[in-house]
């Protein structure tokens, strides 16, 4: 009967965790994919609705004009998002924020809904740019809100699914855009806006569940709220330990006000934290794991897929990410001895992954850095032989899941959980708004680079990402301390040694003020 009681009270941070996730970072992944399979129809609605308009039909370069306008249009909503996720979290609350956020999808969602009957292919445009905002806003907040909530033991693990979701998205976007379902020329429209469905689920299931505690305590001084959010989440009365955590992180904080990112930038105290997610939100984008999307259909076709059957080849490289991303959930319930979360995990998950030896988030985001540096190498050197080794498609092929495995295994889940662990709660909100300014910049930034990199680098295409997991994979491995298991405050003292390196007499470190009475 115990047992029993400790499998439904975990059942409540499962459902906590699968109602943020659907409306949250899935949508990321989802909308992503959904734009790749009506592209052609889209160009062709274009050019048709400008012959209606004017009785001249457009150029080629302009059709690919309007479209690159329509494709950066959704990391350019992103980056507004992003920007507006932090003060939306602080003002409104994490919960409140993921509710609010679907505004902009249903917005979305009757705009491309709508646009051929309208024939305006403008508030497709529109709609790309209202769908990166709901993106962005979620991108930042639904991992703020799952490690707040999530017990220390269970904090990365919690932190990983917004990986999972957004993996989960990018699947299901290419299965609903084939050809069977909702990806032929007359059902576009539908395709555009079938992201309103997420939206509505967690409209209706978000609601029914408690707010993170930390923001109630520590931010809105809200102590009873706290305490019931804190026993819906853990099913159990006795939270004094977790409770005097959060308390000691509540005087930590005491008197101060939430940050802005420009105030993290002038903080000595905080110069390794910013570097960190700096250096690790910028890696995501620029590692090359979705230029790997670029090759695959190429890469399929040589390998001698039939091009009518490449589109559910191409499917197995997102399901690469997923399988990796829910495996290091599993691991990270493994170390925890979380058996009972382990035991509905499972059942939500099915049979997903295979069990590894444990790591912690350090060798996790080091060894897929590494991983992804050595299969660049082996990438090109396959696709510089394509065309004189007979295997070498083969080879190709197995790199690009290799590759998108690699990325899973770490930098896909354990770098949104980074701001959180390493900042306070003052600060939080102002390191996601970095983190995910940075994350659509370089998006946006690697989709427009990308081709002239092909074009001049040809089969070497990949060399500036080796460049970039290398020294990703440097810089985790010499400057980033571990953060598995830890308290925010041992964390925060963990960075306080490394921004304070002088020492007083007694061995401790000194903060900036005593430093500065010391100059003094």
């Amino acid at each position: 009967m115990n047992k029993l009681q400790r499998l439904l009270q975990n059942k409540i941070l499962i459902l906590t965790i699968c109602a943020a996730g659907i409306g949250g970072t899935f949508q990321y992944g989802y909308n992503i994919s959904i734009i790749n399979a009506p592209a052609s129809y889209i160009q062709t609605f274009m050019n048709t609705t400008w012959l209606e308009r004017t009785g001249v039909p457009l150029e080629s370069n302009v059709i690919l004009l309007l479209w690159s306008f329509t494709v950066s249009a959704y990391p350019l909503g992103g980056l507004t998002g992003a920007v507006v996720a932090g003060p939306m979290a602080i003002m409104l609350g994490r919960k409140m924020s993921l509710l609010l956020n679907n505004v902009f999808v249903i917005i979305a969602a009757a705009l491309s809904g709508f646009s051929r009957m309208a024939k305006s292919f403008e508030m497709i445009m529109l709609s790309r740019f209202f769908t990166g905002m709901n993106a962005g806003v979620s991108m930042n907040i639904q991992p703020m809100y799952l490690a707040e909530s999530a017990p220390k033991k269970l904090r990365g693990a919690v932190a990983l699914t917004s990986a999972s979701f957004t993996a989960l998205g990018l699947v299901l976007g290419q299965v609903v855009g084939l050809r069977e379902l909702l990806g032929r020329e007359e059902s576009w429209p539908f395709l555009l806006a079938s992201n309103v469905v997420p939206a509505l689920i967690q409209l209706t299931a978000l609601p029914w569940f408690p707010e993170s505690p930390r923001y109630l305590l520590i931010d809105r001084g809200d102590k009873e709220s706290c305490i019931s959010a804190l026993q819906k989440l853990r099913g159990t009365s006795d939270l004094s330990a977790e409770l005097e955590e959060m308390l000691a992180e509540q005087a930590a904080v005491k008197g101060q006000r939430a940050k802005n990112p420009w105030e993290l930038f002038q903080n000595p105290s905080l110069r390794w934290q910013l570097v960190s997610i700096v250096v690790l939100s910028s890696a995501m984008q620029l590692c090359g794991n979705d230029s790997m999307y670029f090759y695959a259909a190429y890469v399929f076709q040589e390998a001698g897929i039939p091009r009518d059957k490449i589109p559910y080849v191409v499917i197995g490289t997102g399901s690469c990410e997923l399988i990796t991303s829910v495996t290091c959930v599993r691991l990270l319930l493994h170390s925890a001895d979380m058996q009972p979360l382990l035991t509905v995990w499972r059942l939500l998950t099915a049979n997903f992954g295979f069990i590894l030896l444990f790591m912690p988030r350090k060798p996790f985001l080091l060894g897929g850095y590494i991983f992804m540096a050595g299969w660049a190498i082996v990438f090109m050197v396959a696709l510089s032989q394509q065309t004189q080794i007979s295997w070498m498609p083969y080879l190709s092929m197995a790199c690009i899941f290799a590759y998108i495995l690699s990325f899973g295994i770490g930098p896909a889940g354990v770098t949104g959980v980074l701001p959180t662990e390493v900042f306070d709660q003052m600060s939080r909100p102002a390191a996601y708004m970095i983190c995910g300014s940075l994350l659509w910049f370089n998006l946006f930034l690697v989709g427009t680079a990308f081709p002239f990199i092909v074009k001049s680098l040809a089969h070497f295409c990949y060399i500036p990402f080796l460049v970039v997991c290398v020294c990703t994979a440097l810089y985790v491995g010499f400057f980033l301390p571990e953060t598995k298991g830890k308290s925010f405050l041992e964390i925060s003292e963990e960075f306080k040694k490394r921004n304070f390196k002088t020492k007083t007499r007694s061995g401790f470190y000194k903060g900036p003020e005593e430093i500065k009475t010391t100059t003094l």
